[in-house]
């Protein structure tokens, strides 16, 4: 490739224009290698805990799998279609749907959602920095006063610079930290070889009488947390040039590892009361095996927190303001809200991710119920790729100002669904949570209130592009 091709190639995936085919450069491996080293971060520890909370080793990883899958084809079917067609992001997938200035509702949740796990990832890296400072012996156990904040804008600023060549970077950052996928699997092995007697015995912490209601539980944990892939999936896909070749890498390089990789986060909290693999793994292996944990739980972390950042700024592209600004300031627009998490709330965000796990149910499963019922049942795939990103008056998806009433009341009839089914602070349930999740309601009722009022107003006023 020449170095002038090159370089149209990157400036071409540093906007949120559609890619023509020839930018399209991703085959099966690359994007499976990038999926995989998205998914397999920290967060799987945390969800392994939440899980292993209610369930045992078997039972944990099985529902975790289970709704992991639901949860990545939920996904898949909700956003990948317009993504892989048109070489678009997740956000420009919704337009058909929101409408041409209505697009702003899950701009603003991908925003949200993606500051939200690079806070995460980048403080549980932070963490992990000290624990393996404090494993070398080069800090002591009271050397801590600002070390998290600095390691926290530390990794912000590696972030930053891997993504400035845009998505070359995300591919040549995949190819390096891919490694720690197996290294992962690895822990796992150590974990259940050493202490297999331990964990079948263990007793979930906080298991409900109600063994639906644990089953069900961890079901719905693994589909939450796979459908806060939506915001980063389309950014990456549309980097393969077609559906066939980027199936099998969406549901195996991201959907399988989050469940693999959750069995340490189950497994650790069953029998050492921990889920981090960079504490217990000092406490099974010894201080060689803790050391190699937390370079791994380290380049995890990094690994998504780049694919993260560059799906944001991605979608920031879409706000008029942000068009035409130079790609580091983008950067930088997207990675300021984590340095602020990780300088001045690092132990409140951490202390509360389960609240926030149940909050992407909340926003994202409404989001994909709406999507696939337009998609498949309304357009029958009929979308106008020139309405993506038409904003005036001749826009197929103007709507009423911009707007359509549609999605926006089947994101309150599904929100309100998910509410009355599941507490997402307190986890208290109401019937039939224990039978069908909390999730699966929420996506049904607001894909078939989304498709009512569409036949019943939208379509017959001759708004939205249907035929």
């Amino acid at each position: 490739m020449s170095d002038t091709t090159e370089a149209v190639l990157i400036e071409a995936d540093k906007s949120a224009w559609p890619l023509l085919p020839g930018e399209r450069t991703w085959g099966p491996w690359q994007l499976g290698i990038s999926l995989a080293t998205a998914a397999a971060a920290t967060w799987c520890y945390i969800i392994g805990e939440y899980v292993g909370y209610y369930l045992n080793f078997d039972e944990g990883f099985f529902t975790l799998l289970a709704g992991s899958m639901i949860g990545m084809l939920i996904v898949a079917l909700a956003a990948v279609p317009v993504a892989i067609r048109f070489g678009v992001d997740s956000i420009a997938s919704s337009k058909p749907q929101f409408g041409s200035r209505g697009w702003v509702i899950p701009a603003a949740m991908q925003f949200v959602s993606i500051v939200g796990w690079n806070s995460l990832l980048l403080i549980f890296f932070a963490k992990s920095t000290r624990q393996l400072l404090l494993a070398l012996g080069w800090i002591g156990e009271d050397s801590h006063g600002y070390l998290v904040q600095a390691t926290v804008l530390l990794a912000a600023a590696l972030v930053f610079l891997f993504l400035l060549k845009g998505s070359a970077g995300v591919d040549r950052v995949a190819k390096i930290l891919v490694a720690h996928v197996f290294v992962g699997l690895w822990m796992l092995y150590i974990l259940l070889t050493q202490r297999w007697d331990d964990l079948q015995a263990a007793v979930p912490a906080y298991a409900s009488t109600d063994a639906r209601w644990n089953y069900t539980t961890g079901v719905e944990i693994g589909i939450v947390s796979l459908l806060s892939w939506w915001p980063y999936i389309g950014a990456m896909v549309r980097m393969a040039p077609s559906g066939r070749k980027a199936a099998a890498p969406i549901m195996i390089g991201m959907g399988l590892p989050v469940p693999l990789l959750s069995a340490i986060g189950i497994a650790g909290i069953l029998v050492l009361q921990v889920s981090d693999p960079a504490e217990w793994m000092r406490t099974v292996g010894g201080p060689v095996y803790g050391v190699i944990a937390l370079l791994f739980v380290a380049a995890a972390n990094l690994g998504t927190a780049v694919a993260g950042v560059y799906s944001s700024s991605i979608g920031l592209r879409h706000f008029p303001a942000f068009q035409h600004l130079h790609w580091p300031t983008l950067l930088l627009i997207s990675i300021a809200p984590v340095g602020l998490v990780g300088l001045f709330i690092p132990e409140l965000f951490f202390a509360n991710f389960g609240t926030f796990l149940a909050f992407i149910g909340l926003g994202f499963a409404p989001l994909c119920g709406i999507q696939i019922a337009d998609y498949y049942l309304l357009r029958r795939g009929r979308i106008s790729v020139r309405g993506l990103f038409e904003g005036g008056t001749g826009s197929p998806y103007r709507f009423w100002g911009g707007f359509n009433p549609a999605s926006i009341l089947a994101m309150i009839a599904g929100v309100l669904t998910y509410l009355y089914l599941l507490n997402p602070i307190t986890y208290a349930s109401r019937s039939p949570y224990e039978y069908l999740t909390a999730s699966l309601p929420t996506a049904l009722v607001a894909g078939v209130v989304f498709a009512l009022v569409t036949v019943l107003v939208v379509r017959p006023a001759g708004k939205g592009g249907y035929e």
